[in-house]
């Protein structure tokens, strides 16, 4: 239970200081459906990891009812994710997302309706992904990427790199 309450506080502070607007950890506390979602989240996938899959997936779907944002209880989210404007987000089952993310709102992380087993993608460690992007499959995105608003993401990004449009890698060599 203490490493639980530990892993969120963690999450609340990491969006005070990200978020310029937040004034508080009440504030994130009380105010924000990012947040509301991850405490929901974490409960959630430990039912689910204890083969509670009904009720999992229940309360999961009760979370998204009252803040606009569906992660699946089977997905993996590791520390300090933030959820910015999160209405529309969607994480599926099978998506991993790694430690210091920050995902904006009307995101998809989602399949393409090919693959039967790891159907989602693999996120990296601060990884920052933009407004109404979509990244679809069993794809890997590297560490430290960037994802503007609006992308399409179907095959795997390297470290380091920006990536905008459809899936197009803006880097040193062509910007």
């Amino acid at each position: 239970m203490f490493k639980f309450i530990k892993v969120l506080y963690e999450d609340a502070v990491n969006i005070k200081e990200k978020d310029p607007a937040c004034k508080s950890i009440l504030e994130v506390i009380f105010l924000y459906p990012g947040f509301h979602i991850l405490v929901n989240y974490r409960f959630c996938h430990y039912l689910y990891t204890h083969k509670f899959y009904f009720l999992a997936r229940l309360l999961s779907q009760l979370g998204r009812f009252f803040t606009g944002i569906e992660i699946h209880p089977g997905a993996s989210i590791g520390k300090k994710l933030f959820i910015d404007h999160g209405i529309g987000i969607v994480i599926g089952e099978t998506a991993t997302i790694g430690d210091n993310c920050t995902i904006y709102h009307n995101v998809t992380l989602g399949g393409t309706g090919k693959n039967i087993n790891k159907r989602h993608p693999d996120i990296g460690d601060n990884v920052m992904i933009g407004a109404g992007s979509k990244i679809l499959g069993p794809i890997k995105i590297g560490n430290n990427v960037k994802i503007g608003a609006n992308a399409t993401v179907v095959k795997d990004i390297p470290n380091n790199v920006t990536v905008i449009k459809f899936g197009e890698i803006l880097n040193k060599d062509n910007i």
